[in-house]
């Protein structure tokens, strides 16, 4: 079972950036689906070859519905995706935490390679988290998972060369888990999610490289 929490997929877009501490961003566990303003019909406007998925995948684990939006008519300020709606708010996206880890940027915005290819204090004190418990929060997957997972597994598809486990054991299995749950699968496809879970096994085993699932994007 998940552990939910209230407002959770809210605070999950508001406040990912502090995801590392997911206690103080995600707050009163219940065992059972929020009944709360976002319960009310949610539209996601994205696509699948954005970062909209990590939008469904933090739905399908709370168990909600969203219905897609006409790109055309994104309410989103600066019309960025993925940006999800309820009757009254706009919700966005942000990470500010791992992405610039994650994916190193040109000056013009393009990203050119990953900073996982080398030590990272912050990465290390995950591993260091993750060496301790399966999952950030009491040992639960929580939507706190979702925010840090996603980030994660999206290097391994862009960057299949890196060697991860040498360094972060503990996350490697942690990503191995989050790929391999019905939620994700829904989420980002089975042949995605088949990769994800056979290269991180890769891995764990010291097997050899795959080429790129997508290429740079």
């Amino acid at each position: 079972m998940v552990r939910y929490y209230v407002p959770s997929l809210l605070m999950f877009f508001a406040s990912s950036a502090t995801a590392f501490s997911p206690s103080k961003v995600l707050t009163k566990p219940v065992t059972s689906r929020p009944n709360s303003a976002l319960s009310m019909a949610l539209t996601l406007y994205g696509s699948p070859g954005s970062r909209s998925p990590l939008v469904n995948w933090a739905a399908n684990e709370l168990d909600l519905s969203l219905e897609s939006g006409d790109l055309s008519k994104n309410p989103h300020p600066f019309g960025q995706i993925p940006c999800l709606t309820d009757d009254n708010d706009v919700l966005s996206w942000a990470n500010a935490s791992l992405d610039p880890i994650c994916f190193l940027e040109t000056p013009d915005g393009k990203v050119y390679d990953t900073g996982l290819k080398n030590q990272n204090k912050r990465i290390d004190r995950l591993e260091d988290i993750l060496s301790k418990s399966p999952f950030l929060v009491d040992g639960e997957f929580t939507i706190a998972d979702v925010a840090v997972a996603s980030y994660l597994l999206y290097v391994i598809q862009f960057f299949p060369d890196v060697d991860l486990h040498s360094k972060w054991p503990n996350i490697v299995r942690y990503m191995k888990e989050c790929a391999g749950r019905e939620g994700y699968g829904k989420a980002f496809g089975d042949r995605v999610q088949s990769y994800c879970v056979a290269r991180l096994g890769e891995m764990e085993s010291g097997a050899g490289k795959e080429k790129k699932l997508f290429g740079m994007f």
